[in-house]
């Protein structure tokens, strides 16, 4: 499994960005598919799941202002990020565990394919 991030970017507090993830060479029918980020001095973390059966979860923190979606006709995933703020700022990464789902998806170590990672940064 291969994930490549884009979307990143330098934008000011209260704006907007989309991330996105290409995956190619999943196998996986059941999988569990995330977004996390690692500001830096901080432990990764994560921001928003979502399985194959399209059950999303997000976190606490972002809930009001991120949503993640999934294209599977496109293999991608979505991380529509509103209001951002400065806070916010981190490096974002996709990643996918395969033959997880459901509230497994919460676990960072059942995440075993990583994207490079996409930077977010955010100004007041």
């Amino acid at each position: 499994v291969q994930l490549v991030e884009s979307g990143g970017g330098s934008v000011q507090a209260g704006r907007s960005l989309r991330l996105s993830c290409a995956a190619s060479g999943n196998t996986y029918r059941t999988y569990c598919m995330g977004w996390f980020r690692q500001a830096p001095g901080k432990e990764r973390e994560g921001v928003a799941t979502i399985d194959s059966d399209g059950i999303a979860s997000v976190a606490d923190s972002v809930k009001v202002r991120f949503t993640i979606s999934q294209d599977n006709a496109k293999n991608t995933l979505y991380l529509q990020m509103n209001s951002l703020k400065p806070e916010d700022t981190a490096m974002y990464y996709c990643a996918e565990a395969g033959n997880y789902y459901g509230s497994w998806c919460s676990r960072l170590w059942a995440y075993k394919y990583w994207g490079q990672g996409t930077q977010v940064t955010v100004s007041s």
